[in-house]
Order: C-alpha cells, then structure tokens, then sequence
C-alpha cells in the first residue's frame, strides 16, 4: 500500500470533486494479520457523520471533517479546525468489495482484507 501525493500546488490542480483546499495528513498505522491488512489513522475530532471512505479504480481515500467547536468566543487556540485526507495505493492483493471501517475516539480502523487466492492454505498430502 503506497501514500499517494494529494495534489501538486505549483500546478494548483485540485483532486475532480474537491476545491483548492489544505488538509492535516492524519498519522497512520498498517498491520498485516493473515487474512488482512489493518490500518489505522488518527484523526481527532472526527466521529462517523464526518468521515468519507472511498475507493476508485486502486485508490483508497479517507476524508475527515471535525464538527464545529460550540458557539462561543474564541479566546485562545492551540488546534485548528482543519480536515483530514489520505490517499492509499491498494495493492491488487487487497479485496476493495469486503473493506470495512469503524471509527472510535478520533481512531479510524479500516479492515482490508486480503483476495482469498493470495491467503496461506494448507495442502493435505494423500
């Protein structure tokens, strides 16, 4: 699985669907279990109704939006209100049809299973 580059800001050619805007790159972790690979992105002050999950073609998007702050004045501020987005090259190994996410305190878990023909077997000898 490859990071993919967002966009290239010297040409200022946004992704199709989304206008010319910065993004927080979340930190990722990537596990590999037997049946799957498992990846795991922060992206504090996202809950579900925030998150987008998409995959096209071999690319895998993952797009987080926090939810507005209460209605008060500001008086000082250490995070901002920024999004998320990460884009995944997904090895053809990975099964896009069974993908599968849930988020959890600001951690998104994305289950990628693996193609069953690239799954370990045993082999009984007759």
């Amino acid at each position: 699985m490859n990071t993919v580059a967002e966009q290239n800001k010297e040409s200022n050619q946004a992704p199709p669907d989304e206008t010319v805007r910065d993004y927080a790159t979340p930190g990722v972790n990537i596990l590999e279990t037997t049946d799957a690979y498992v990846l795991e992105a922060e992206m504090p002050g996202v809950n579900k109704n925030g998150l987008n999950i998409g995959v096209e073609g071999n690319i895998l998007t993952l797009a987080g939006r926090r939810q507005p702050a209460l209605e008060a004045n500001l008086l000082y501020r250490e995070s901002g209100p920024a999004d998320f987005r990460r884009v995944f090259e997904l090895d053809p190994s990975i099964d896009a049809a069974k993908i599968t996410a849930r988020i959890e305190q600001g951690l998104l878990t994305v289950t990628l299973p693996k193609a069953e023909e690239i799954k370990p077997r045993r082999i009984e000898v007759n």
